[in-house]
């Protein structure tokens, strides 16, 4: 009986992974039932370009990026036959995080949603590291001249030094 009901059980959960996810589809940041939003990562005080072909041929609609604090814009028939499009700027005191974006068709409402993310740093502008590494044992301090010139002068002495020990011991003067 065990037996049985372990086979069928492995059996059903075998079918279910090979089925794959039944939940449905969200879309978000694509252009086919939702925004597409151009780029998702941005950065404060840049631009993102919102589209969508769910308002029809012709359809407006009006967008909030509100909850990133960029306000109201507005989505018209654009460039692209079927799509509506708008740009807003992300306001230089937006914080990092993801948000959403909503636009309403003004003809039949219906509501869309897209995801932007907003970041310190872009990928195309990255950022170049500043400083030294803070290992806690030297370290780079920067071009002091005393000190490189003390570095070389131990050196000097040292190899000067190795070279004479070598040369006494060679010549079999007692070392």
């Amino acid at each position: 009986m065990r037996r049985t009901a372990r086979l069928l059980t492995g059996g059903v959960l075998a079918a279910v992974a090979a089925a794959g996810p039944a939940a449905p589809a969200h879309a978000t940041g694509t252009g086919t039932a939702g925004l597409e939003v151009r780029p998702v990562g941005v950065v404060p005080g840049e631009r993102v370009t919102v589209r969508t072909a769910a308002c029809g041929s012709a359809g407006t609609a009006a967008g909030d990026a509100g909850a990133v604090g960029a306000g109201r814009f507005t989505l018209a028939p654009g460039t692209r036959r079927g799509e509506a499009s708008g740009e807003f700027r992300v306001p230089p005191s937006a914080q990092p995080g993801t948000y959403e974006i909503v636009a309403n068709c003004a003809a039949g409402g219906r509501q869309l949603t897209g995801d932007l993310v907003v970041t310190l740093a872009s990928a195309r502008q990255p950022v170049a590291p500043r400083g030294s590494v803070k290992t806690g044992v030297g370290g780079a301090l920067g071009p002091d001249p005393v000190q490189t010139a003390a570095g070389v002068a131990a050196l000097a002495v040292a190899a000067a030094g190795g070279t004479w020990l070598l040369h006494r011991r060679a010549r079999g003067d007692g070392i």
